[in-house]
């Protein structure tokens, strides 16, 4: 497609020479509009899509790498100043405002009020369209990016000029907390995205089959923002501490299987991302190892086919921060069993030595809990609108500063135990006596430590059941404590695949040898 949209270097050059005039519109952007308006009355999505990762990449990258596009009444009039159309240009524009340059003030306001228009349509209106996934994922994810950076933005009050804090004051609704779940909340229960995907189990609706497409000439908009909304209240959810909540409007969707968050690999990646950490912040760590090892081993053996996408970088940041999650967890759960060699080896190379140190508990260990966590959690925000009371303070870090406390203080709580399940795992029983002699405590002592491990080993499971995340675990009975060690199933398929897949590359190899 990008052929369409090629120009020569003069256009090029006079496009840099000159200041920007978001008015002034070149034939490639012309052509780009009016080949995207026609390909989306048509519902052809296979071009949307090619247009939107692609082209609107290209151009960008030639044309507008420090500058805003041509603003949208500029274009309006080769696309019959068609009122949607020119919302979705707007969505892509402030998009690529965020992603090039720094917004204003007026700007990031702006984008909301466009988001919440563009929403307002796709709830109300009569939508006729089918759009790529992978642009509706860009929707949800750029509404809540760009409600999470305008929190941290008006918590710098500090250096806060009079007409911005003015502005402010004017418009308090925008970006609001509750403005933000209302629509995605709103999205999910319009979408009927909950019943659809319960309809699926018992074989009524064929959603991800299709990966919500309509192939019956209806739209797939709703259903797909609907579907993605779920995963960005996850997010909204995690960024404002809420982890309970943040995985309950996750449900609807089985993780332990392929769905349409699979279909588009940012939301795949973030859907995971913020499970795993929703997760370990509620002790549930198997949960959050066995996801982490699942997605990271799909990176490991997928990532050359994303090389070329506009989002590599950041599938190549979240990976790194997910390892640094995954050894937090190992360090708190070690079940190293429910990870893949691959994916262990890895994590051994990057954080081998760290975890070693982690598991003494003493200051250097905490100082690494610290380090890896804010390395790798969210970008916490505190939803609340400002005091513009005099002397202005920056609050920008005040719920990552929380989140690390509360993070800090259990394991704290947590202290004691790597030495008890290291006893542990030594003996099949012992006394109360002898193991309160080993670990220089009193008898009641360890019996508070030993109700704090049976305690921080099991949490409680989205239905509100209690699960085991310990890999040991022991009962007493008259003064004696008696060890009852998990035992893995055997898993052989795995050896088996790899051998097969060895095998088969010999065999690819001897075949490309030529006899003499």
């Amino acid at each position: 497609m990008a052929s369409n949209y090629e120009f020569d270097d003069a256009q090029r050059q006079d496009s840099q020479d000159t200041a920007y005039d978001p008015n002034f519109v070149p034939d490639s952007v012309k052509s780009f509009v009016v080949h995207m308006y026609r390909h989306i009355r048509e519902k052809n999505v296979y071009e949307i899509h090619q247009m939107c990762e692609t082209s609107f990449q290209t151009l960008s990258e030639r044309l507008f790498k420090d500058t805003p596009w041509p603003c949208v009444e500029a274009i309006a009039p080769y696309v019959d100043n068609d009122h949607v159309f020119c919302l979705l240009y707007r969505e892509m524009w402030f998009r690529h405002l965020y992603a090039r340059l720094s917004p204003t003030l007026k700007q990031r306001i702006d984008s909301y009020d466009n988001y919440c228009s563009l929403f307002q349509v796709v709830l109300h209106g009569v939508v006729n369209m089918q759009l790529p996934n992978q642009w509706l994922w860009d929707m949800v994810d750029e509404f809540v990016y760009q409600f999470q950076s305008f929190c941290q933005y008006r918590a710098k009050m500090k250096n806060k000029t009079e007409q911005e804090i003015a502005l402010l004051k004017q418009n308090d609704k925008a970006w609001n907390v509750y403005g933000v779940l209302n629509f995605l909340q709103a999205l999910v229960e319009k979408s009927t995205i909950i019943q659809i995907l319960e309809q699926e189990k018992e074989g009524l609706e064929q959603f991800t089959a299709t990966d919500g497409y309509d192939y019956s000439g209806g739209s797939n908009v709703l259903k797909v923002l609907g579907y993605f909304s779920m995963v960005g209240l996850l997010r909204v959810h995690c960024l404002l501490g809420d982890y309970h909540t943040g995985l309950k409007w996750l449900q609807p969707i089985d993780i332990s299987q392929q769905g349409v968050y699979t279909s588009v690999i940012g939301c795949h990646i973030a859907t995971i991302y913020h499970y795993g950490f929703a997760s370990l912040m509620l002790r549930r760590y198997v949960d959050a190892v066995r996801e982490f090892n699942k997605i990271l081993l799909y990176i490991y053996k997928t990532k050359q086919y994303h090389q070329k996408s506009a989002q590599y970088e950041q599938i190549l940041k979240k990976n790194e921060q997910m390892y640094a999650l995954l050894a937090v967890c190992l360090s708190l759960c070690p079940q190293t069993k429910l990870v893949d060699e691959s994916v262990n080896s890895q994590l051994r190379e990057k954080y081998g030595e760290k975890m070693m140190r982690m598991q003494r508990y003493d200051d250097e260990a905490f100082g690494i809990y610290d380090e890896l966590f804010s390395y790798a959690c969210p970008k916490f925000i505190t939803p609340s609108a400002p005091s513009f009371e005099e002397p202005l303070v920056n609050y920008n870090q005040d719920a990552y500063r929380l989140q690390l406390k509360m993070f800090l203080y259990e394991l704290k709580q947590q202290q004691l135990l790597s030495g008890v399940r290291t006893f542990l795992k030594v003996y099949s029983s012992i006394s109360l006596a002898k193991l309160a002699n080993f670990m220089e405590v009193d008898e009641p002592t360890l019996r508070t430590i030993l109700l704090t491990y049976k305690h921080k080993t099991h949490s409680v499971d989205s239905d509100g059941k209690i699960i085991s995340n310990a890999d040991i675990d022991f009962y007493i009975n008259n003064d004696m404590i008696y060890v009852v060690e998990s035992k893995p199933a055997k898993r052989y398929g795995d050896f088996f695949l790899r051998q097969i897949a060895k095998l088969e590359g010999v065999i690819n190899d001897m075949d490309r040898i030529k006899l003499e």
